[in-house]
C-alpha cells in the first residue's frame, strides 16, 4: 500500500500500499481446447460491463487485482499493470499509477479491459469516453466481497472455472485454519499498526475482520467508535500502552523498517504484554494491506503466532 497515511491506505486497501518482470506473454485470440477459457461463453456482462470476447490486453492498475488475474490463470492476458503491482515476480510492471491514473497513458498501452480500484479523477468515464472497457473492483470490506470480484474477473476473463476453484480453495482454507482454534476464557488483544505514527485499523476494516476470524479482540475500536476515522484511527502511544495488547502485528516492516527491536526501543513500551512477552509479529506489508487471494497467508501468520499462547 508508500500507504502510510490513512488516504493513501485507503486507496490501494480502497485501500491501501500494496520487481516485476517484463511484460507478460500475450495468449492467441484462439483459446486451447479444453481449456476453461475455450469453454467460457461469450458475451459475457458483469455489472453494467458487458464483454462482446474474451480480453487479450488486460491492464490492470490495482495490486490486488493484479494478484486475483494470476491466481485464476488470467496472467498471460495480462500486458501492464500498475507500479505498484509486485506480484506475482512475473506481472509486467509498468510506469502506469493507480494513484494518479492518466487516461491517455492508459490508451497507449490499447487495453481491450481495465481493472481498477479506485475511481481516482473520474477515470472510468474518462475511459469509457475512450470506448475502453473498464471494470472498478473496489477494496473489500468482506471476505464475500472478495470471492465475488475473484468471481467477476473469472467470468470477464474467460476463466470462471479456475475462479470458481481459487474462492473454493480460499474458503477451505480459512476454515481449517479456524477450526480448531483455542478456546479462551478471555480474548487475546492486539495492535495491527499500519505505519511508525501508529495509524492501525478497526474490526470494521477488511482487516479488522481478518483478525476477528482468529478471535482477536482490538485494541484500536474505541479509538473510531463513530466511524469518523473510516476505521483507520491514528492512536497515541499512550492508548497503546493503556491497552497493553497481548499482541503487536507490524504491517510497516517493508515502507517503514520497523521490526520487534524498534518497537521494543520505543519509549514507555517496555511493560507491554506483547513486548514483555516478545510477541511482536512482523507482516509482510502488501499481503496485509491487499484483499485478495493471499488474505489466507495473513489469516495464517495471525492463527500461527496467536496458538503459541497457552488457552
Amino acid at each position: 500500500m508508500s500507504r502510510r497515511t490513512p488516504r493513501l491506505f485507503a486507496a490501494t486497501l480502497a485501500v491501501v500500499a500494496l520487481a516485476l518482470g517484463a511484460c507478460a506473454e500475450k495468449t492467441s485470440d484462439t483459446p486451447a481446447a479444453g481449456s476453461s477459457s475455450a469453454a467460457a461463453a461469450f458475451p459475457v456482462t458483469v455489472g453494467k460491463l458487458t464483454l462482446e470476447k474474451r480480453p487479450e490486453k488486460i491492464v490492470s492498475l490495482s495490486p490486488t487485482a493484479t494478484e486475483m488475474l494470476f491466481a485464476i490463470g488470467a496472467g498471460r492476458q495480462v500486458t501492464a499493470v500498475d507500479d505498484q503491482s509486485n506480484y506475482p515476480p512475473e506481472a509486467p510492471k509498468s510506469d502506469l499509477s493507480g494513484f494518479q491514473p492518466n487516461a491517455e497513458a492508459i490508451a497507449g498501452k490499447s487495453p481491450d479491459l481495465v481493472v481498477l480500484s479506485n475511481d481516482t479523477n473520474k477515470i472510468v468515464d474518462q475511459l469509457t469516453t475512450l470506448k475502453i472497457p473498464v471494470l472498478l473492483a473496489p477494496a473489500a470490506s468482506t471476505l464475500d466481497d472478495t470471492y465475488r470480484q475473484i468471481t467477476d474477473l473469472g467470468a470477464l476473463t474467460g476463466h470462471p472455472t479456475e475462479a470458481a476453484d481459487v474462492t473454493r480453495r480460499m474458503k477451505d482454507d480459512i476454515a481449517k485454519l479456524t477450526k480448531d482454534l483455542p478456546q479462551r476464557a478471555k480474548k487475546l488483544t492486539y495492535y495491527h499498526e499500519l505505519g511508525p505514527e501508529l495509524y492501525s485499523a478497526t474490526s470494521k476494516t477488511f482487516i479488522g475482520s481478518i483478525y476477528a476470524l482468529a478471535g482477536l479482540e482490538n485494541i484500536a475500536d474505541p479509538s473510531d467508535a463513530d466511524g469518523k476515522n473510516g476505521g483507520y484511527p491514528q492512536l497515541s502511544q499512550e492508548v497503546i500502552v493503556k491497552a497493553n495488547p497481548d499482541f503487536v502485528f507490524l504491517a510497516d516492516t517493508k515502507c517503514c523498517q520497523q521490526t520487534a527491536e524498534t518497537v521494543k526501543a520505543r519509549s514507555g513500551w517496555a511493560g507491554v504484554t506483547a513486548v514483555k512477552n516478545n510477541q511482536i509479529v512482523a507482516l509482510d506489508d502488501d499481503i496485509a494491506s491487499r484483499w485478495g487471494p493471499r488474505v489466507v497467508d495473513l489469516l495464517r501468520s495471525i492463527v500461527d503466532a496467536t496458538a503459541k499462547v497457552p488457552a
